[in-house]
């Protein structure tokens, strides 16, 4: 089966057609572009990354050495961490087209309540904010896919709702307890890593990348776009919004300061902007390998390169940053890294990106080569008549002299 120009399955004939061309004849055209996505943007953009992380750590290593071992490197790795699974949240809802700008207000109430609890034990004090956590994901998810509006739209609401909640806070919070993730920086730095590779290498199996960005419009955004795309996504915005409160408890586990009550709304930047640095395109679905871990460790390191310097920069500032240049990342993102062109005139689709595969096209092989041309061609006869000595110019009957005249 195929599908025409209306998203109608219709029967085509596949014989003679390649195998590698009948894989993305089968691709809904309601769900995007037939064929694979290009990784090879998402590979040279990732090797800069790694050059520029490369140089952060080298300027670092310059200015204080000490950051880069004993005590100092796990309190860096546990940054990289903290700020690696707000990130993750971010990628996630973005990946699902539905972006959670609540992320950072989530993680600042995270840390508001560990600090205030933490004295109770890591267990008692996390378990009844994850409760929390999940089900309001599982509102902001209900919210997006039952009513289908933007994810930022639904997301900013509900970081509205949570902004109230830190605003009963008039001073900030001591840390109470004696939680020190500094102990495991390792393995929390490795379990970051892990996950944000294993993501990455997920998403770029067609199969899955499709699946996770079933939610991306292709067509009018207000049109529906399915129960399954509506599962997937909110099922996003939860791990989306327990990931961030994760981040919120190591982050204030790590500092040494007391937590102030703020907005959060410049990590939900500083997030948005670090993940879209790493190649996660602002349109969901399409995102690198490695790209989310280079980008966090490059933000951590930039981060503590200026603190080692003295330097006082505003995450909003660092955050616009990343996100100005995540902004081109994704113009590329969406220009090279889409189906080749060439895929629609093998398989019978329309203008590339139109999402339309007509049924008439190819997918029917073409007629042998016509070489049966008849070996005489047929004699034309053809007389000519002066139209005003036409018979039809005369009213009465020929007569015996007509021809003499």
């Amino acid at each position: 089966m195929g599908y025409d120009e209306t998203g109608r399955s219709v029967p085509v004939d596949t014989s003679g057609v390649p195998a590698t061309v009948l894989e993305n004849v089968f691709d809904d055209p309601s769900h995007g572009e037939p064929g694979r996505d290009r990784i090879a943007v998402h590979v040279v953009w990732e090797i800069l990354l790694l050059a520029g992380l490369a140089v952060a750590g080298w300027l670092l290593w310059r200015e204080n050495p000490d950051a880069l071992r004993g005590g100092g490197l796990k309190s860096l790795l546990v940054d990289v961490a903290g700020l690696g699974m707000l990130a993750l949240a971010a990628g996630l809802s973005l990946r699902a087209a539905a972006v959670n700008l609540a992320i950072g207000p989530v993680a600042v109430a995270a840390a508001l309540h560990f600090a205030e609890q933490g004295d109770r034990g890591v267990r008692e004090a996390l378990l009844p904010a994850l409760v929390v956590a999940a089900l309001g994901g599982l509102a902001l998810g209900l919210t997006v896919v039952v009513l289908h509006v933007p994810g930022w739209a639904a997301s900013l609401a509900g970081a509205a709702g949570v902004i109230v909640y830190i605003e009963r806070r008039t001073s900030p919070v001591v840390i109470q307890g004696g939680y020190d993730p500094r102990r495991t920086a390792i393995y929390l730095f490795l379990g970051f890593a892990a996950v944000a590779v294993l993501g990455g290498l997920l998403g770029a199996i067609k199969p899955v990348r499709r699946l996770v960005g079933r939610f991306r419009p292709v067509a009018d955004p207000a049109r529906r776009r399915g129960a399954v795309a509506a599962m997937v996504t909110a099922l996003a915005l939860v791990a989306s919004t327990v990931l961030a409160l994760l981040s919120g408890v190591l982050i204030a586990a790590n500092g040494s300061e007391p937590v102030v009550p703020d907005t959060g709304l410049d990590w939900t930047v500083l997030a948005v902007g670090t993940v879209m640095l790493a190649g996660t395109s602002a349109y969901g679905r399409r995102g690198g390998i490695f790209g989310t871990l280079f980008a966090v460790a490059l933000v951590g390191v930039f981060l503590a390169w200026a603190d080692a310097r003295g330097w006082t920069i505003s995450r909003w500032a660092v955050g616009g940053a990343t996100l100005g240049v995540g902004l081109l990342v994704t113009r590329l993102v969406e220009a090279l890294g889409r189906p080749r062109g060439t895929t629609g005139a093998e398989i019978g689709v329309g203008p590339p990106g139109d999402g339309t595969i007509s049924a008439g096209w190819a997918l029917t092989p073409s007629p042998e080569p016509a070489d049966a041309w008849p070996s005489v061609l047929p004699v034309r006869t053809e007389t000519t008549v002066d139209a005003w000595e036409a018979p039809r110019w005369e009213s009465e009957p020929r007569r015996w002299d007509a021809d003499d005249r």
